[in-house]
């Protein structure tokens, strides 16, 4: 039983409308059919998903050249009209009698591991295990307790310091959100943000994140200087929300503390999406004082021509560079590189992933502002940052320990 679903259909009926749309769905069938045999089944179930049997193979291996097939032709162009539109397919395989013995279980296998490729990219194949269905379990039970998190108080921000690399000072911090679930203990932000941005709940949340991280700069700002900052991370999926975003958070910023006392940070793709309405939304921020920064650079394909379309504030060096940091390699040149671009356009620089003193060394050496890393301190509640920044000369003597146990030369 093949399950295939088509990818990024909704985009031809969205931009070329449903009439064209239909028009696909009837070459996609045709083409279907002219990959399979005569005592094959083609069924269109819905929507731009379809269902395949091939019936009578004598084993596993002789569905590949068919799904390859598949794979190949409907991704072919599609003439409509005057344009060409096209799509690629998602394809979850299930077999009788090893993966279900019922008709309903082989397609509800077929199902989740069509999911799967889709989750693995698009524009392949997957096979059915076992080990889908107890992730499938996990997941259902995660988006449902997703929407008590909030309610019942569930939800943590852990803040990880961020230095000025010249001084040794804490003088941001980013906001880390931590989910603390009463059975499962603290679950990864890696294994549910996916969900809460599919699910939509990541409004809700990200709300919370923001209003919590407002409050805590406010309550922080006395204690460590009057231009602490909070970064805090913003999805996608919010930026795409503007009466869930902007204009509440604005008002709000301006109630509890002045706007520089917080940084949003964005990945390099949502400068990339072109989508208008997150660019109207960055610009609102942007024009009501709040700062952006890029996290990750260095990861994506991001244009200098966007650093400056957005004004942003800051670009944050990914750890995968810091990690490998030594004298004249080439996380080196990479990191002192981007370290001149940022200052030539304006910016100024965050590295990300610092551990060691050597690494601070290396990194102070190119010019880089500030650091962020274990080396000042792991991601901690509110009272632990607290007690971090509370006595500053603590602090600060303890920074220069730091320092002096590998000096810059």
């Amino acid at each position: 039983m093949l399950f295939i679903d088509l990818d990024r259909f909704k985009e031809v009926n969205d931009c070329l409308g449903h009439d064209l749309g239909d028009e696909l769905l009837l070459e996609a069938a045709k083409r279907l059919q002219r990959c399979l045999r005569t005592d094959d089944t083609v069924a269109r179930i819905g929507g731009d998903e379809f269902t395949v049997t091939l019936p009578g193979l004598a084993k596993t291996l002789d569905i590949e050249p068919v799904i390859t097939a598949i794979l190949r032709t409907l991704a072919e162009p599609y003439r409509l009209g005057d344009e060409d539109a096209f799509v690629s397919a998602s394809i979850g395989v299930a077999c009788f009698p090893d993966d279900a013995d019922s008709v309903t279980d082989l397609l509800k296998g077929a199902d989740q591991a069509m999911y799967n490729a889709k989750r693995s990219g698009r524009n392949r194949f997957c096979y059915y295990t076992a080990a889908m269905e107890k992730a499938s379990q996990v997941r259902m039970h995660l988006i449902s307790a997703l929407h008590q998190a909030i309610d019942e108080k569930q939800f943590i921000i852990y803040y990880q310091p961020i230095v000025d690399l010249e001084t040794g000072r804490i003088i941001k911090a980013e906001a880390l959100l931590r989910w603390r679930h009463p059975e499962h203990g603290m679950i990864s932000p890696g294994a549910f943000i996916p969900l809460a941005e599919e699910t939509g709940t990541i409004n809700d949340i990200g709300d919370w994140v923001f209003r919590e991280a407002v409050r805590n700069a406010a309550v922080l700002q006395p204690l460590i200087c009057p231009d602490f900052q909070i970064s805090i991370n913003i999805s996608p999926v919010q930026l795409r929300h503007p009466d869930r975003l902007c204009a509440g958070w604005i008002d709000f910023l301006r109630e509890q503390a002045p706007c520089p006392s917080v940084v949003i940070e964005i990945t390099e793709g949502v400068l990339l999406q072109g989508d208008d309405i997150v660019d109207d939304q960055l610009r609102l921020l942007r024009d009501a004082g709040v700062q952006c920064a890029v996290d990750d650079f260095g990861t994506g394909y991001s244009s200098l021509s966007y650093l400056k379309k957005f004004s942003i504030d800051y670009v944050k060096i990914d750890q995968s560079f810091t990690r490998n940091l030594g004298p004249e390699n080439d996380s080196l040149a990479l990191c002192e590189a981007i370290v001149v671009m940022a200052h030539k356009l304006g910016l100024r620089v965050i590295a990300e992933g610092i551990e060691t003193a050597e690494q601070r060394r290396l990194l102070l050496a190119i010019g880089c502002d500030f650091g962020q890393g274990y080396l000042y301190g792991k991601p901690m509640p509110i009272d632990e940052f607290e007690k971090l920044v509370g006595n500053r000369e603590a602090t600060t003597e303890t920074v220069a320990l730091i320092h002096r146990r590998e000096p810059l030369h």
